[in-house]
């Protein structure tokens, strides 16, 4: 149930963030937003506080799910190569996702309009940090290696997995749902490259003012020849990643681990 719970919560995640970011590319709204830009939308809501921490707690369920997967392979997929690689990468999104709980009960205290200039500023501020440590242009350019990893690793994801796999429901069903789940993949991967290349450019330049957020990455590429039209594209894909976990929330198939030997 804790699971289900999480796939919910990062399905309205997602869903935020490509209804909000739908909603600035045919200029109904201010600005594109990433997943914090959606909590901090969702903490100006009213009763933006309880549904933070009922958010909150949805992705920290989430969390937990993924270390059932990752380290005690609720999954079975076993001890191989391509499987300790995946395990690698739920692991990965483990890290994500807990970031993020935490950085929502962190809104808590700071709902207010400027809140997401603060996060471009926080992220700065990280970006400035790691470039005060020795070779931290190299660390920096590696982090935007490593944003780059995990866009084309959602790319290929999105063309290579057999999502129907997980869910049960019948086989038609699972073949068009397989589709919302492509769609969402890809555009998620495609997402995240405009936020790799400006990571990549300040630890180049070394100035961590090139630094952005998700959402003001998303606002680079709306700033491009055809920029609305890409930024419609992506939001709609988006919305189509956070419609999938709704689909996981319903239909995964969630299994208890066999044991909780990690080896």
């Amino acid at each position: 149930m804790a699971a289900r719970i999480g796939y919910g919560a990062r399905g309205f995640v997602y869903a935020s963030v490509g209804a909000l970011t739908l909603m600035a590319a045919l200029d109904l709204g201010d600005r594109a937003v990433g997943t914090k830009g959606a909590a901090v939308w969702l903490a100006q809501q009213p009763f933006g506080r309880l549904w933070l921490v009922l958010l909150g707690l949805g992705l920290w369920a989430f969390v937990g799910w993924r270390i059932l997967q990752a380290v005690f392979d609720a999954d079975r997929e076993g001890s191989s190569a391509r499987a300790l690689l995946l395990r690698a990468g739920q692991a990965v999104s483990g890290l994500f996702y807990g970031l993020l709980a935490s950085g929502v009960f962190e809104l808590l205290d700071e709902v207010g309009p400027s809140m997401a200039v603060e996060d471009v500023a926080e992220n700065q501020r990280k970006a400035e940090m790691l470039l005060a440590l020795p070779f931290g242009d190299a660390l920096l350019i590696g982090v935007g290696l490593v944003v780059t990893a995990v866009g084309v690793g959602n790319i290929i994801k999105g063309f290579s997995s057999d999502f129907g796999e997980t869910l049960a429901c019948s086989e038609r069903l699972c073949r068009r749902l397989s589709l919302i789940a492509r769609t969402g993949y890809v555009a998620r991967g495609l997402a995240y490259l405009p936020l790799a290349v400006l990571v990549i450019l300040a630890g180049w330049h070394a100035r961590s003012s090139d630094v952005g957020s998700f959402g003001s990455s998303l606002d680079a590429l709306e700033r491009q020849p055809g920029g609305s039209w890409m930024l419609g594209l992506t939001a709609v894909g988006l919305a189509a990643f956070g419609t999938f976990a709704f689909v996981e929330a319903r239909f995964r198939k969630i299994r208890a681990p066999r044991d909780l030997n990690p080896l």
